[in-house]
């Protein structure tokens, strides 16, 4: 049996970064998430590691674990307070959010 991961891109207010985002799992590719979708991406149960990215921006790295037939729910999006987003274009692992749910 699997597991889901489960990844919205969704964020409140102003989205300054609307492109689609790749979402890495454990440093490969797993598929991509537009702005107010949701994927589901199938994985092992185990351990596991997740970031996302958008051009040359990525978030920082997550672990997580996850249970055979549970679902591991994140969500993702660029909005940030105005010190971080300005510090985020010189230092692109502070451009995009990702926090579970």
């Amino acid at each position: 049996m699997s597991a889901t991961l489960k990844l919205t891109h969704r964020t409140i207010g102003v989205e300054v970064r609307r492109g689609t985002y790749e979402a890495i799992v454990d440093g490969k590719h797993a598929g991509a998430v537009e702005l107010n979708e949701t994927i589901d991406i199938t994985v092992e149960p185990g351990h596991h590691t997740l970031q996302v990215r958008n051009g040359r921006n990525s978030s920082r790295t997550k672990s997580f674990d996850v249970a055979e037939g549970e679902i591991a729910r994140f969500r993702c999006g660029g909005k940030s307070p105005l010190p971080i987003f300005l510090l985020s274009f010189a230092v692109p692992s502070l451009a995009l959010t990702l926090k579970r749910e």
